[in-house]
């Protein structure tokens, strides 16, 4: 009986793929609020700008990939796969386009132990306080 074989091996392979898809899309999503995590928590521009485009960059292919593989080998999938390969480009390019703004316009990345310029700019003001 080749075709009761057949029939229930399917949705042994459907579950799998949903598994693989759901660890992929849980994962994506675990990096991507890692990231949006060290944007709050991270010292100066240039670290927040360094942990979010390494980790949003990896967090969105998962996710995506995760999609690709919830909707099997269709034009979805082919779409998807050129997003992610254009994450992969404009993601790293536009961190260094923006790092590379910052540097020419004289902002520095801030020293181990240095105080934050928010807090330099607090201590020198000569407003009192009421």
């Amino acid at each position: 009986m080749p075709g009761k074989a057949a029939g229930k091996a399917t949705p042994m392979i459907n579950v799998i793929l949903d598994i693989v898809s759901w660890i992929l899309i849980l994962s994506g999503t675990f990096f991507v609020v890692t990231g949006a995590i060290g944007l709050v928590r991270l010292p100066d521009v240039y670290t927040r700008m360094h942990g979010a485009g390494l980790v949003d960059t990896l967090g969105a292919a998962l996710f995506l990939a995760g999609l690709m593989v919830q909707g099997g080998f269709t034009l979805i999938s082919v779409k998807l796969g050129l997003i992610i390969v254009l994450l992969f480009f404009t993601s790293p390019t536009s961190s260094y386009a923006l790092a590379n703004a910052l540097r020419s316009q004289g902002v520095r990345a801030q020293a181990a132990g240095e105080d934050l310029p928010e807090e330099k700019a607090e201590e020198g003001s000569t407003s009192t306080p009421s």
